[in-house]
């Protein structure tokens, strides 16, 4: 005989979609996962667009102050100008198929598991195309008439196996970035895990006689002359010989020598034309559900005087 089931992902009203209430609670684990494991969202300026291929950040150049002799003109100096545009890439995506018959007989929900996978992946490549452009504006000029400086590169050979050479070096970029007139707060230092707990060893950095902060015990380092640091396993150490494919940025360099980068908030930006989103849809001639999830966004440099990188060669 007839019956009627209780559907507990159809939504109150007999939807025709069963799965209605299951995609929500889908995309908001991959929306968690993604602010959970991305460390460059907030350590750059980001800004969001409804439509258009990309954005653009007018640049200024400084201005002069000059006396007026009684009986001379205000003299006029013009300012220079200049611009930064981002573009937006093409859609970034991360998908799996989860077969129907896989899902019905497995015995517990691998749909959280693959969330977090997907936004694993978006997170990683978002933060991997930032650093590099970290880097490509510790190396880029000013675009205003040498209003400002140019980004910073410094070259230390053991900086990568020594911590207290790198936490010196540290002290330089800081310095750079105080006669570069950058703002003192929001500055970050972004390294690899081996030189994260190289800086945990070294007592300069950790002694509270010195002003240190972080806990041997604990292995946490929090800033070396002024500079939060931040670990990451996205710093490229490779040569990235070509464009990316579907890039509409540039994310590809010879990263082969970088040890780590440094940067203020304003030194990259991104654009987002849309934010992350994640969707299941069924597809029939698969037998299978296509749990996708997705952005449209890209990042460029801005201000390549508040970027610094640190090479060992």
């Amino acid at each position: 005989m007839a019956h009627t089931p209780s559907r507990p992902g159809e939504a109150a009203g007999g939807a025709a979609d069963a799965l209605e209430l299951f995609l929500k609670k889908y995309a908001g684990e991959v929306l968690t996962a993604f602010e959970r494991r991305t460390v460059m969202l907030s350590r750059q300026l980001v800004r969001t667009i409804e439509n258009g291929k990309s954005a653009q950040f007018p640049v200024s150049g400084r201005g002069a102050a000059a006396h007026v002799v009684p009986g001379n003109e205000v003299a006029q100096v013009a300012r220079n100008h200049g611009e930064r545009v981002v573009a937006v890439d093409y859609p970034l995506v991360s998908n799996v198929y989860l077969s129907e018959w896989d899902e019905i007989v497995n015995h517990y929900d691998v749909r959280q598991i693959y969330a977090g996978q997907n936004a694993d992946a978006l997170a990683n490549t978002y933060d991997t195309y930032g650093l590099r452009v970290v880097v490509l504006a510790a190396r880029g000029s000013d675009v205003v008439g040498n209003d400002v400086a140019d980004g910073l590169v410094i070259t230390r050979a053991d900086a990568g196996t020594n911590g207290e050479s790198l936490a010196e070096v540290s002290f330089a970029v800081a310095q750079r970035f105080d006669e570069n007139w950058v703002p003192a707060e929001d500055r970050y230092l972004f390294v690899m895990p081996a030189q994260y707990y190289l800086l945990g060893q070294t007592t300069k950095v950790l002694n509270k006689d010195w002003g240190g902060s972080g806990a041997y015990a604990e292995g946490t380092v929090l800033k070396v002359g002024g500079l939060e640091i931040v670990k990451t396993n996205n710093l490229t150490q490779t040569n990235i010989g070509s464009a990316v494919t579907g890039a509409n940025n540039t994310y590809h360099g010879n990263f082969s020598t970088t040890v780590c980068c440094a940067s203020h908030k304003s030194a990259i930006g991104s654009v987002k034309l849309k934010d992350l989103t994640a969707s299941v849809d069924w597809i029939p001639e698969k037998l299978a559900n296509l749990l996708m999830a997705r952005m449209i966004s890209g990042t460029a440099i801005l201000r390549p005087e508040a970027a610094a990188e640190i090479k060992s060669a």
